[in-house]
């Protein structure tokens, strides 16, 4: 009475058939053998992270995986945060852009802000910050962060998303994705901005 199917968690050492079952039962399809590939690679890489993989995490892993364009003008390569009570925030970043790596350096209000400055130093957008949200999407401290930045530039406004069990990456990674969106060319204009 009130017993519902049991769900599989997957982890460290679930397979690649494991994986694609899971997807599967969750209603998700992958357009190419090569993107399963991606995504189970990704999967393995958070499973080095966390114990214990939910259905949620593998919706963001996926949906990360399927927001992201193979041909990304700029991606993520490293990124180095240092922050200590009582001193500025700092972060160190290396980007590809356009298949070219740029270092950079920045410090800002938090971790965060810093990362950001140091993207905007490599990248120099000139776009506006309308939006940032963090949510947790599984419960506990190895929980993966999911980030939602909204980017505005000469009327164009746009959204990237990012996920990572480091709350400073997936906001890279969001932050990234929405600037891919504004390089890719045009998007309709956001029903908030008029014209």
């Amino acid at each position: 009475v009130g017993w519902t199917t049991n769900k599989l968690t997957l982890g460290k050492l679930s397979g690649r058939n494991a994986f694609r079952s899971r997807l599967e039962e969750l209603g998700i399809k992958l357009e190419s053998e090569e993107a399963l590939n991606a995504a189970f690679a990704r999967f393995k890489d958070l499973a080095d992270k966390k114990r214990e993989i939910f259905d949620e995490d593998l919706q963001a892993l996926v949906s990360d995986e399927a927001v992201t364009p193979e041909d990304e003008h700029f991606k993520l390569v490293s990124l180095r945060v240092a922050s200590e009570t009582g001193e500025v925030p700092h972060a160190r970043l290396v980007l590809s852009v356009g298949g070219s790596e740029q270092a950079s350096d920045a410090q800002g209000g938090g971790p965060v802000d810093a990362a950001f400055k140091a993207v905007e130093k490599v990248v120099q957008s000139a776009s506006e910050l309308l939006l940032y949200s963090v949510n947790s999407i599984t419960a506990g401290t190895d929980a993966q962060g999911e980030v939602t930045v909204r980017l505005s530039k000469a009327g164009r406004v746009v959204n990237g998303q990012g996920a990572d069990t480091d709350i400073v990456v997936a906001s890279v990674k969001a932050y990234l994705s929405a600037l891919n969106r504004l390089h890719s060319g045009p998007e309709r204009a956001h029903p908030q901005v008029s014209p």
